[in-house]
């Protein structure tokens, strides 16, 4: 597993993370605690130190797994976690100092930590992130020794830029695909002039760009692959990264003819997002230790060519882009 300096922590992380949403609640369907916990043992017997989180992933599930897997590793983990989007008290209570206060005490209970290792703002609202009061909310816990990091988690790269103007910010995280190109240009130089993190969320579009889909897949009810599918509940970017799922499976399609032949398309796809160096981690889901096994193999793959780049963001311009909805 390769390493990255986590840009403005001086800690390296594995260029690969685990994303645990999927381990928190029914939102990608039903994972047990024991699948649960052979899936970071897997991840972290595969080289990977950095597990992404939130408070809100199945209201403290996923804190508490990862809490209950920390006691037994061995290896150091850099764990990240989020704040803002917890229904109790709920908006605009949640952006309190008393709000972040609560929730970010409520992390470190359940992740059985002393101080968070990043805490990120949760995708909340940019009048919020403009104001700017939340930030110094962030900026007295961390004095407390509470956190030791601060970043946000955005939806759009409007919401990127606000927070990147904030001082002592130490990472963003986004959304950035083969399907979800836009960062490149927007964002990155700007991100890397201030040696500003970047997490990278959704690297296979809810699993389009692993292109095993169909058409007639279908997910469990409670899955939001199924109930955000036209962004029902949340901001539709977050499902299929904004495509109409139909379109999203035509789309994986035409990309199968671009993928090398000694890798599969899900490797070519998380190998296309490590190739831009502004990229500090990028946190692949798995529901399972051989998914997480499989993701973490995406680090030995070597950089795909100009040729192939160059392919992909042509693709990109004249077939994807046209199609993404929701903030961008």
């Amino acid at each position: 597993m390769n390493k990255r300096v986590f840009d403005g922590t001086g800690v390296s992380v594995s260029e690969i993370g685990l994303g645990a949403w999927q381990l928190g609640g029914t939102e990608w369907g039903d994972v047990s605690e024991i699948e649960a916990l052979k899936t970071l043992r897997a991840a972290a017997e595969n080289g990977i130190n950095f597990f992404d989180t939130a408070d809100v992933y199945g209201l403290g599930r996923s804190e508490e797994l990862i809490g209950r897997f920390l006691k037994q590793c061995p290896e150091r983990i850099f764990v990240a976690t989020k704040l803002g989007r917890f229904p109790e008290p709920g908006w605009p209570q949640n952006f309190s100092l008393e709000g972040v206060r609560a929730h970010t005490e409520a992390s470190l209970r359940r992740l059985g930590v002393e101080a968070l290792d990043l805490t990120q703002l949760h995708c909340i609202p940019i009048e919020v992130l403009r104001q700017g009061e939340i930030f110094e909310s962030l900026r007295l816990l961390k004095q407390e020794g509470k956190i030791k990091h601060f970043g946000v988690s955005v939806e759009s790269m409007e919401e990127a830029l606000v927070s990147l103007a904030q001082p002592d910010l130490t990472s963003l995280q986004i959304i950035f695909n083969i399907f979800r190109q836009k960062p490149i240009s927007a964002l990155f130089d700007q991100a890397q002039a201030r040696n500003v993190a970047l997490v990278i969320r959704l690297p296979l579009a809810s699993g389009l760009l692993s292109g095993k889909y169909t058409k007639e897949t279908r997910f469990p009810a409670a899955d939001h692959r199924t109930f955000n599918r036209n962004g029902e509940s949340f901001n539709v970017g977050e499902t299929f990264a904004g495509l109409p799922f139909e379109k999203g499976v035509d789309l994986a399609n035409a990309l199968k003819q671009l993928v090398p032949h000694d890798i599969t398309m899900a490797q070519m796809a998380l190998r296309w997002i490590l190739d831009f160096e502004p990229v500090s981690v990028v946190i692949a889901g798995a529901r399972n230790a051989a998914q997480a096994e499989g993701n973490a193999k995406a680090s030995d793959v070597p950089p795909l060519n100009s040729e192939l780049h160059e392919k992909l963001k042509s693709f990109y311009e004249k077939e994807v882009a046209m199609h993404i909805r929701g903030p961008y």
